[in-house]
């Protein structure tokens, strides 16, 4: 563009040139030298004008010349301050987002199998990504002294007396002692003949054998009808004993002294126990790469529940008008946050940026951007000016 510009300045120069030689050969050679002329005029202006925005014309340091370089700094600074005070604001955010239906549209994507995988992976990988820049080390030694200080700050004898109390609210405490009573009748059964054989160790000499069975046959039948009649009668007096007794010890749990001292005691001894301590320093590491392993793995209960989540979001999200809603006025209030808070810092890199440019490679970025229309303003001002040439000239020969 600039060799069209630059070859219609010599044209016009050379049709000058004939046309002033050939001045006498009539009075239209005056209108064409007049449009010439003019037309040398203006391009040279024109050239004048494009080149001093970016050098000083044909080097020689004329007064306000070569403006871009020498104002890098301020164009960039004003630059900045445009961007920021025109594009970077809660209106044109507000504006920008009014009828995006953000919410919905993002709803309607994730809903579909395809892009809910898609988007399950992009979480695991940052999952992944995550836990792998992790200090190991620093995490560890965090997620120790959060168990050890909230074990340390629990007292263990009021969590068991609390724990006994829902079990007796929830009648399992009866259900345990049927299994206990279960199991003793069945313990006796099983050693009759042990418990026979230790009566006779036992009872005197002198008693006669008989005796000895039809008393032990007596106690042991009697035992055994009353296990069985306490696992049979639901409102056994035993039953209610156990109850009383097992409340009582709750209380006691709660509030004796002496089970609350020794419940710390049995506490500390299980922090300090070497499985304890092994099981703690273990436990960052196992869950760091029970995580990785499901994060890596598609089939993992991790990723199904992950998409299957994001799926039922972006179903929901799709045809609930309420949380699109809120989700639209989340993100807009998120980049709201962001722009009024942080588009100085955006005016600053702007201005910053262009003040580390060199001058001369500021002037050649901008005139790369903008050089064709330059070159059109040098090739519109030799047109404009031999057509206002021609007419002065005309104007002239009439008066």
């Amino acid at each position: 563009m600039k060799l069209v510009a630059t070859s219609l300045l010599v044209i016009a120069a050379a049709i000058y040139v004939v046309a002033k030689i050939n001045e006498e050969s009539g009075a239209w050679v005056g209108y064409v030298r007049a449009c010439a002329e003019a037309a040398m005029i203006g391009a040279l202006a024109d050239w004048f004008a494009v080149t001093a925005l970016f050098r000083h014309p044909l080097r020689i340091p004329i007064p306000h010349t070569a403006i871009i370089p020498k104002r890098k700094d301020q164009i960039g600074e004003s630059l900045g301050e445009f961007v920021e005070s025109n594009f970077l604001t809660r209106d044109v955010i507000d504006e920008r987002l009014r009828g995006a239906e953000l919410g919905r549209r993002a709803g309607e994507w994730l809903a579909a199998p395809a892009n809910a995988n898609r988007a399950g992976d992009a979480v695991a990988d940052v999952l992944r990504g995550g836990l792998e820049v992790l200090d190991d080390d620093e995490i560890q030694q965090g997620l120790e002294h959060l168990i050890e200080s909230r074990v340390r700050a629990t007292p263990i004898t009021p969590l068991v007396g609390r724990a006994i109390d829902l079990t007796v609210e929830g009648g399992h405490q009866q259900r345990l002692l049927d299994a206990v009573l279960v199991g003793v009748a069945g313990f006796l059964n099983d050693n009759r003949r042990t418990f026979r054989d230790r009566l006779d160790e036992e009872s005197p000499w002198w008693v006669p054998e008989p005796i000895d069975n039809r008393v032990f046959n007596k106690i042991y039948d009697a035992v055994g009808r009353f296990l069985d009649d306490v696992v049979r009668n639901p409102q056994h007096e035993i039953r209610s004993s156990v109850d009383e007794r097992t409340m009582a010890f709750a209380d006691r749990l709660r509030h004796n002294p002496e089970l609350l001292a020794k419940g710390e005691e049995l506490k500390q001894e299980l922090l300090d126990h070497p499985e304890v301590r092994r099981w703690i320093d273990s436990l960052w590491v196992e869950t760091k790469r029970g995580m990785i392993s499901a994060a890596n793995d598609p089939t993992s209960e991790l990723r199904v529940r992950l998409v299957t989540s994001l799926q039922r979001l972006g179903e929901r999200l799709a045809d609930d008008p309420v949380l699109q809603a809120k989700i639209d006025g989340w993100i807009s209030d998120a980049l709201a946050y962001a722009v009024e808070n942080y588009r100085a810092e955006v005016g600053d890199i702007i201005s910053s940026t262009v003040a580390k440019w060199d001058g001369a490679s500021t002037a050649d970025k901008l005139e790369l951007q903008v050089g064709r229309d330059l070159q059109f303003i040098r090739i519109n001002g030799t047109i404009v000016g031999g057509l206002a040439g021609l007419a002065i000239h005309a104007v002239g020969q009439f008066l």
